[in-house]
């Protein structure tokens, strides 16, 4: 036990510090046992990732309808013959990281096993694919679920959430 004012060392039976002077009044205790960085972040970190999936969805939808209307080849007189694939490619690459980011929340929220590790891979390629919210999102995940003792945390709150 330590003084709150002063730091120095007490004994169990001490009613007053013996470098400050400070009255003790009694043992400070704590009513649950603390949560890991993990565990308290999870459940945000697959919020997260849903919402971010539910933006890229409606872009991926927005890049195919614009690409199958006004850059389709039958399209205006001097729109560029590239765009039409271009944002085909762009809108299937949209929708595509929409659904592998929507199993990564849900698997987050749901304490699946192999979530942690889908949501490190989605984290990183958002890192250069969907700046700036795909950034942020992407370095919070690497933030909780990457330092060395997260897996075994990981799996821990899985333990957890399945008994």
């Amino acid at each position: 036990m330590f003084c709150d004012q002063c730091g120095s060392q007490l004994d169990t039976s001490q009613q007053f510090c013996s470098r400050c002077g400070k009255e003790i009044r009694g043992v400070v205790s704590f009513p649950g046992r603390q949560q890991g960085r993990v565990a308290s972040h999870i459940r945000m970190l697959g919020i997260l990732w849903l919402a971010l999936s539910a933006f890229d969805a409606v872009s991926g939808v927005v890049c195919l309808i614009l690409a199958n209307s006004i850059f389709s080849v039958r399209g205006p007189e001097g729109v560029p013959e590239f765009l039409h694939p271009l944002m085909t490619a762009i809108g299937i690459f949209s929708l595509v990281k929409a659904a592998v980011g929507f199993c990564a929340g849900w698997g987050l929220l749901n304490r699946q096993p192999w979530a942690r590790m889908l949501a490190v891979v989605v984290g990183v390629v958002s890192l250069f694919f969907h700046f700036p919210f795909g950034t942020a999102l992407g370095i919070y995940t690497l933030w909780v679920l990457l330092p060395a003792g997260a897996d075994e945390e990981y799996e821990k709150y899985q333990r957890a959430g399945a008994a």
